[in-house]
């Protein structure tokens, strides 16, 4: 089996690499320090969340920079207390992905247990469009918190992603090969699992990734820089040969951040991580080659013509 590296013309041994900057649109503390990422080269791409208050801010500012990767952060699940967001769907029912006030579900389980996969559809749809009609050059797709994947009750909306995606001939996050947290490769089981999941993506015509990495998004107790330096310069030296993603959260540290985001700190150390010479220096001298998103989505678009 190929993997999508060497579907894109690089080499079995060859380690390619998106880091990608997810929540963008998410407050204005997200978008200015994304933004400078993505100017500035650090980061591969980023991902708006189309729902929420400031994507249009994230929107109109990736239109005007239509060369930088940015796709839609697919949107189910609002977590926080005090900053909610709810469908953008506007043609018709959307009551089994809200709660009481009209926002979506605060967790994944919710979501997938009362999601109406018709109204998913529907939505999905609408968040694509919506960043389109903004001027977005959308390049790919993701999903905000895995909400679409099933993890929590089996229960998944991969079918209507994949429909979807393939639409509009935008690659989609997910792995093609399953790993753990600790890096190491998933029980036979759930690799399995992975891997017939990317057929159906396959046979559909959406590019996928090999391997889809990240370090935990809560801060450990205490957790300091340094230690999250140290852990990630760990995950890049073990990146296996393929295409990984590589997800972080960056956002200037602020009072609009801080006012209702549960680790606002973390969020800064995730936005300082990739500027850090220390970390630029690993990703070189492991000979680890950074791609975005636009290179899976042009072999998508040439392979699907007929």
């Amino acid at each position: 089996m190929k993997s999508t590296a060497e579907m894109l013309g690089y080499g079995p041994n060859e380690r390619v690499l998106i880091i990608n900057a997810d929540d963008f649109g998410l407050c204005h503390s997200s978008n200015k320090g994304i933004q400078k990422l993505l100017t500035d080269g650090v980061v591969s791409s980023a991902t708006i969340m189309m729902p929420c208050g400031w994507a249009r801010e994230a929107g109109v500012w990736s239109a005007s920079h239509a060369l930088l990767d940015v796709g839609v952060h697919f949107t189910f699940t609002s977590e926080w207390d005090l900053m909610k967001w709810g469908p953008v769907y506007r043609g018709g029912s959307t009551e089994s992905l809200v709660n009481m006030e009209g926002y979506f579900h605060r967790d994944s389980k919710t979501f997938e247990r009362r999601a109406d996969a018709e109204q998913v559809r529907l939505e999905l749809i609408a968040q694509v469009e919506m960043a389109l009609q903004m001027g977005v050059n959308v390049t790919h797709a993701d999903n905000h918190m895995g909400s679409l994947y099933g993890l929590q009750t089996g229960r998944d909306f991969l079918s209507e992603v994949f429909d979807v995606c393939a639409g509009f001939g935008l690659p989609f996050r997910l792995p093609r090969f399953l790993l753990l947290e600790s890096g190491a490769p998933a029980p036979p089981e759930l690799a399995a699992q992975a891997l017939k999941v990317a057929a159906e993506a396959d046979r559909k015509g959406v590019v996928v990734l090999d391997y889809l990495v990240a370090l935990p998004f809560q801060a450990a107790p205490n957790e300091t820089y340094a230690q999250f330096k140290a852990q990630m310069i760990a995950l890049l030296k073990q990146l296996k040969p393929g295409v990984s993603e590589l997800i972080i959260h960056p956002a200037l540290v602020t009072d609009e951040l801080s006012a209702f985001h549960g680790e606002p700190l973390k969020r800064g150390m995730e936005m300082d991580i990739f500027r850090d010479k220390e970390v630029q220096d690993v990703l070189q001298s492991e000979g680890i080659k950074q791609i975005g998103w636009k290179e899976l989505r042009h072999y998508q678009r040439r392979i699907s013509r007929p």
